[in-house]
């Protein structure tokens, strides 16, 4: 499929994939599935999405260019994009183009610059150093204030030679990783906390596509405290083309806890109990994963021993991405999603509710599961995947935030 054409009203854009180049023999899947996601995103608006030889090329009205930057920067398995000029395989077209460019980034005064070129057209008469020398030697004598630095340039002029010439400067980088889908769909269980975003996000970029279960506990976690995890959802929803939010009424299940079970263990029954859910609703949703936010050692239910515990209430693949990862790692990506401000807004969830001052931090396997399933909880678990709630959050277009 050849790239578009491109009217004097139309923006380019040269798009960068990475790791699906990896892909070998299912490679066109992993293709379709990048190009189905980025036409979702843009919804209702007119473009024109083709490939040809590891790029990909997005064609739409100038008017639509902020929200085009805005969702490439935001969909998993784009590794960066570029605002492109398409132009004759000439040198002038070329020099023109490079010119064109670079001359914005002049106002700002004198600045280094290299070309690096890419002739995938082996009939074109230059090849990659010789387009590189020529174009370069070209813009020098046309700016005064350039000057060459091919270490740490302050610019970086792309030109590939392919169907026609194409010369860009990248403009933004994108999320990376996998299109979403192509790892299937699983289950995130999302609390009001600054790590299961995170561990969400992480996940979307690994292609898998996720729907969010939140657990409330009703009159003892405010109306607010839901609010804010919806909007956590609706954060991720922007990178991974709309979220379903399930929530379910937790409280009598707690009560049940706080009731029946010695005060050390209650909060690492209901993490047990809500793996329990989790299975469920993930297995009433046909989806073939669970992903939680556990961090090794974090708090007392996320030891090893425990995390053995609860994670036993569960036969499906149960993903844990930030097992290994440091607390302020885990802030640093938070902030860099847009989840870290929403996430400490003062609202707590049912996790901390009737918490132990002195809880269990190494629960023995066997007799901690004994002792647990004597009590019955499943029923109780089971009770409130009837009456679970759903929302559904889009995939919504917000303006690019200044750095």
């Amino acid at each position: 499929m050849i790239a578009p054409h491109v009217s004097d009203t139309d923006a380019l854009y040269l798009i960068k994939v990475g790791e699906i180049h990896l892909k070998d023999g299912n490679r066109t899947e992993f293709d379709d599935r990048l190009k189905y996601d980025i036409k979702h995103r843009l919804a209702g608006i007119k473009t024109e999405l083709s490939s040809r030889e590891g790029r990909f090329y997005l064609r739409i009205d100038e008017k639509e260019s902020t929200r085009a930057e805005y969702v490439l920067s935001h969909t998993p398995g784009v590794n960066g994009w570029a605002r492109a000029h398409r132009v004759r395989k000439d040198i002038e077209s070329i020099e023109e183009a490079a010119a064109t460019v670079i001359s914005p980034y002049l106002e700002a005064g004198p600045q280094s610059f290299k070309i690096e070129a890419r002739r995938s057209d082996k009939g074109f008469p230059l090849d990659s150093y010789g387009v590189a020398r020529e174009i370069g030697g070209r813009l020098l004598r046309r700016f005064p204030g350039l000057s060459v630095d091919v270490h740490t340039p302050a610019l970086v002029v792309n030109i590939e030679i392919r169907e026609k010439a194409y010369v860009f400067i990248l403009g933004g980088s994108g999320v990376r990783g996998l299109p979403v889908g192509s790892g299937g769909r699983g289950l995130l269980l999302l609390s009001g906390g600054i790590d299961s975003p995170v561990a969400g996000f992480r996940m979307l970029s690994r292609g898998l596509a996720l729907e969010s279960l939140h657990f409330h506990s009703y009159p003892y976690t405010s109306r607010e405290a839901w609010e804010k995890v919806r909007d956590l959802a609706s954060a991720l929803a922007c990178y991974a083309g709309g979220m379903l939010l399930h929530t379910l009424s937790f409280t009598e299940v707690q009560l049940k806890i706080q009731k029946d079970a010695r005060e050390e263990y209650a909060t690492l029954y209901l993490r047990a109990c809500m793996m329990m859910a989790a299975d469920m609703v993930a297995k009433k949703l046909k989806l073939n994963s669970i992903v939680t936010g556990e961090s090794l050692g974090q708090v007392a239910s996320q030891t090893a021993e425990n995390m053995r515990f609860t994670g036993s209430f569960t036969d499906m693949a149960l993903l844990r991405p930030l097992v290994g990862t440091d607390k302020e790692d885990i802030m640093r990506q938070a902030r860099t999603i847009g989840t870290y401000d929403l996430s400490i807004q003062p609202y707590d969830d049912c996790c901390v509710l009737f918490t132990p001052k002195h809880p269990v931090l190494k629960a023995a396997y066997e007799k901690s599961r004994e002792e647990f399933l004597a009590m019955g909880f499943e029923k109780s678990v089971a009770e409130t995947i009837d009456s679970m709630n759903t929302v559904r959050l889009p995939c919504a277009f917000t303006p690019l935030r200044e750095p």
